[in-house]
């Protein structure tokens, strides 16, 4: 008689082998038709294209859940050190093709779709860009974790899952109109909501001393951040790592006394406004509220993430769900936590005060702790993008986190007295604390002084923040999904700022093509319709012909940009030297084979230095030059009396031509031109000019083959510029992991088998 099975042992059925994963087409057609019916309910008669990308994006999924689990399970049971990225954006794109890639499946979906009447293309189309990013900044981060994966680094990307993008742009007789990107709309077949997972998250409150010794921080105001996780699959290897987005909920009990006096209106309009935080990507800051939301945000993406990160490091042992840890000191040794950018800032003192306040470390411990734990990437040198949050504003909204900073100021001033004895300026400039009215929290010293390692996305930019934050320790692209046949000539340019204003010498471009970023502020929006009203005219202009367009191509993005870049033969890149951080999209142009006409800034320094400064077309002032000019004093009129061709420009924009209804439209765009133009556009003007008929002669005139030639040398001087190189630099330099090349066992065989 056999003996009976324990509840353990019938618990082992319970297994992902047991799984089949997609083999074959057959498999693929399937596991669709299965999705079709059983998940969206719907048979091919009432069924869209929206319904059969549902169906392919699920079919995949299950592919890729198998292993998603699997990777965990291999991150349990090796216990690595775990790297956790914190990035308030996340540009993600699509993700539906490159999941297909990556897990090898391309192949075989592209045969099934279309034995079953299907175009996969028509179906990549329904899916929303995932609106977690705006621009580099996001962009980086999703290359990044693209390419944590591909190395099988354990790591997790932390960030806010907004219920709306930053906005879809629409352009109307040339303005620029801002509508919701409710990208959720149709739901999302990639995140998986971990409720089980929910943290509190505190805000307002007062700071209460113990009797004893220490501080409580009481009666606050609690939001629940509630995760949800989107796999992160790398490239052939099986492994699947985790971002987790946060989306504020209230608790149940939120404003419950207001029920019980029937005021039910009130307490629910309440829990809308305190899930707010994660509602719309960084909401416009030009009011106090708006500023005040931008700051939660940043807090409750920092205070969900650290008790997550410390949760996992407590409990970080296969199969155990109770604390294993609770000595902090090999914290450092098992966490890295990479701020990128200012925004996650909070983590510093956020981390501060979970080990003094509730760990009951002391500070000296938990300060080092915290320096050896933390690095952070500069993304900009712009007074403007540098974060400096009112003092008032952490009294009310984040009263302890006000008293660490405090503290660490404290301490780091005291370092920097015992060093430099009497230099009060110094004292002044280093300092956390701004001093003025109102005072103002420096945000980039704050993850300076709190952090180990410190760079900047371009070496440029990091010899800057040496510089500039007296103080550092790279940036780049991932080439997967960038690489594609290259198309006709186009001239393009991908950003708009008052620093890139010199695009007003589109005249001189042989056919352009205008691709301008979504930005809110006054000027952006005055630059974009001066771009569409010189198009009108130049499109419009019948001696003008097919010989020159100029084209304005609204809400860019990254779906896009996959069509736009690859189609580019000349890459703009015209900030004034020093101005721009990097730049990731100047990369993928070179990779596609655009070449580069460009100041020596962010990044296209490096790309001059790998691909040959004869490669690239470079023109402007180099940022010595930039710093003669400071000292000198820029006079913006110097240059508009002196070159009769800019001269020209100028007076058509003030005159009207461009715009003949109301001749004074752009007065305050042509007004900071000659009058308040700290970014020196005219200084390099007559440059691009000559620049431009370098490139125009070179591609048309008199040397095709040696336009050729300079691609060629571009694309194979582009492979430092891969991500996958920088995050090996990123893991060895800062985080002190060290890349795997294992391939971890898909779910239909055995656990670890390779290592056993």
């Amino acid at each position: 008689m056999a003996v009976p099975l324990t509840d353990q042992e019938r618990r082992k059925q319970i297994s992902v082998r047991g799984i089949a994963g997609l083999g074959d087409v057959a498999e693929v057609k399937s596991s669709f038709n299965r999705h079709l019916h059983f998940t969206l309910v719907k048979d091919r008669n009432v069924a869209t294209p929206r319904d059969y990308y549902f169906a392919l994006a699920h079919t995949v999924r299950d592919h890729l859940v198998g292993r998603w689990i699997r990777t965990q399970q291999y991150y349990y049971e090796k216990d690595p050190k775990r790297v956790y990225y914190l990035s308030l954006e996340f540009y993600m794109g699509r993700t539906l093709q490159n999941t297909m890639i990556n897990l090898g499946l391309q192949t075989a979906c592209d045969e099934a779709i279309y034995q079953l009447g299907l175009d996969i293309e028509e179906l990549e189309e329904m899916e929303e860009d995932a609106g977690l990013g705006n621009g580099g900044l996001g962009r980086l981060a999703a290359c990044f974790l693209d390419s944590m994966a591909t190395l099988g680094l354990a790591a997790y990307g932390y960030g806010i899952r907004y219920e709306f993008g930053i906005f879809n742009q629409k352009i109307r007789n040339g303005w620029q109109l801002e509508e919701a990107d409710d990208w959720l709309r149709y739901g999302n077949p990639w995140e998986k909501a971990r409720p089980e997972y929910m943290l509190p998250v505190h805000f307002y409150g007062r700071v209460e001393k113990r009797e004893g010794g220490g501080v409580d921080w009481v009666d606050t105001q609690v939001i629940l951040a509630m995760p949800y996780d989107t796999p992160v699959p790398g490239y052939r290897n099986n492994t699947v790592n985790t971002m987790r987005l946060w989306s504020a909920k209230a608790p149940d009990d939120f404003k419950l006394h207001n029920f019980n006096v029937g005021d039910y209106i009130e307490a629910v309009l309440d829990r809308n406004l305190a899930e707010n935080i994660s509602r719309v990507l960084y909401p416009n800051d030009n009011f106090f509220e708006g500023k005040e939301l931008r700051l939660k945000q940043e807090y409750f993406v920092v205070a969900a993430t650290l008790q997550d990160i410390i949760r996992r490091f407590k409990s970080s042992k296969f199969g155990c769900r109770d604390p294993v840890r609770t000595s902090f000191d090999t914290f450092p040794k098992k966490v890295a936590i990479q701020l990128n950018d200012t925004h996650p800032a909070l983590a510093i003192p956020e981390l501060m005060r979970i080990l003094v306040d509730v760990e009951k470390l002391d500070w000296e411990k938990a300060w080092d702790i915290t320096c050896r734990t933390c690095s952070y990437t500069n993304h900009t040198v712009l007074p403007e993008a540098l974060e400096r949050w009112p003092v008032y504003m952490f009294e009310k909204l984040l009263p302890r986190h006000l008293l660490i900073i405090y503290d660490i100021n404290q301490r780091h001033l005291d370092r920097i007295a015992a060093l430099f004895p009497g230099d009060v300026d110094r004292l002044r400039r280093m300092s956390l604390i701004e001093e003025g009215d109102p005072k103002r929290i420096n945000m980039a010293h704050l993850c300076v002084v709190g952090s180990h390692a410190v760079n900047g996305v371009a070496q440029i930019h990091t010899d800057i923040v040496k510089e500039t934050c007296n103080f550092c320790y790279f940036s780049q692209t991932h080439p997967a999904g960038w690489i594609w046949p290259p198309g006709r000539l186009f001239d393009t340019c991908v950003v708009v700022g008052e620093h890139a204003a010199v695009a007003v010498a589109l005249d001189d471009v042989t056919w352009g093509l205008s691709l301008i970023q979504v930005l809110c502020y006054h000027m952006a929006k005055l630059i974009i319709k001066l771009i569409t009203s010189v198009g009108h005219v130049i499109n419009n202009d019948p001696a003008v012909g097919n010989r020159l367009k100029l084209i304005y191509l609204e809400n860019y993005r990254v779906s896009l940009a996959e069509r736009v870049i690859p189609a580019a033969d000349l890459s703009e890149q015209i900030s004034t030297a020093g101005t721009e951080a990097s730049g990731t999209g100047n990369m993928k142009f070179m990779l596609n084979g655009a070449l580069t006409i460009g100041t020596m800034d962010g990044a296209t320094v490096e790309m001059a230095q790998e691909a040959g400064e004869e490669n690239l077309f470079i023109f402007g002032m180099r940022v010595s030059d930039v710093e003669e000019v400071d000292k000198k004093g820029y006079d913006a009129r110097e240059f508009y009396e002196r070159l009769p061709e800019l001269k020209l420009a100028v007076d058509q924009i003030q005159n009207g031509f461009f715009n003949p209804e109301k001749p004074d439209l752009f007065k305050d765009l042509v007004d900071m031109l000659l009058n308040h133009d700290r970014f020196k556009v005219f200084a390099d003007f007559e440059s691009y000019v000559s620049c431009q008929d370098r490139v125009s002669l070179l591609f048309q005139v008199k040397n095709p083959r040696a336009w050729t030639q300079m691609v060629i040398r571009n694309i194979a001087s582009s492979g430092k510029f891969s991500s996958d190189r920088t995050i090996r630099q990123y893991a060895t330099e800062i985080w002190g992991v060290e890349p795997s090349d294992v391939t971890i066992p898909p779910p239909n065989e055995p656990p670890f088998k390779a290592q056993d």
